[in-house]
């Protein structure tokens, strides 16, 4: 019996396919989705820091303001300055404020002056703060029949009601200078200023009235 052909394997087998790369457009396509997303994470950081984390300025209040010595010698004066503030820090972060000042002016000079040391003012916390120190002796400079009026004596308003002789008036400016750090990424500057017009009675030191 005859044997038929023995089948042979042809050298070059036939081999898998590789899966082709990614085209140009799918690369293109990841990249517009990728873009698109960082985007809008972008856009819902800056709403939500502008809505909710947005800085603000602190608010300064003074409370009260003494004289707890006075004395007028030879048409010179000399006195100790105390102020009671409050500094309320509004945001949802730490307010961390630099060393700033309190200035007492008389007629525009400068005739007191105290640092008050830097810390910080934790979020949405009101921190009080007492000044006292003495002021330099300075030249007494009250013009006859002038003087602040009061409002009803309770020394809330000027320019009106009981006249009160003879009277000096100082003016009070304390400035705080500091930031506001918010997410940990974005910083604040921040510098507030308050002014107050005290009116002193001559005779006895006492303080009439004060309007910030």
């Amino acid at each position: 019996m005859a044997d038929g052909p023995i089948p042979t394997t042809s050298a070059s087998t036939t081999r898998p396919k590789r899966p082709r790369p990614p085209s140009g457009r799918t690369n293109l396509a990841s990249c517009v989705v990728a873009t698109i997303f960082l985007i809008f994470i972008i856009i819902v950081i800056l709403i939500v820091y502008y809505t909710v984390f947005k800085p603000q300025d602190p608010k300064i209040a003074v409370n009260a303001v003494q004289l707890p010595s006075f004395s007028v010698t030879n048409n010179t004066v000399n006195f100790t300055f105390a102020q009671y503030a409050s500094v309320r820090n509004p945001n949802r972060a730490a307010f961390s404020h630099y060393d700033s000042s309190l200035q007492i002016l008389y007629y525009g000079s400068q005739v007191g002056f105290m640092f008050i040391p830097a810390g910080q003012i934790d979020a949405g916390r009101t921190q009080y703060m007492a000044a006292t120190f003495s002021v330099q002796s300075f030249p007494l400079s009250v013009p006859p029949n002038m003087g602040p009026t009061l409002a009803n004596g309770d020394g809330v308003g000027f320019n009106f009601g009981l006249r009160v002789q003879p009277t000096m008036e100082i003016e009070s400016k304390l400035e705080m200078a500091g930031r506001v750090r918010v997410l940990h990424f974005f910083s604040h500057e921040v510098k507030v200023r308050t002014g107050c017009r005290v009116a002193i009675a001559v005779s006895d030191g006492s303080v009439l009235g004060f309007h910030c």
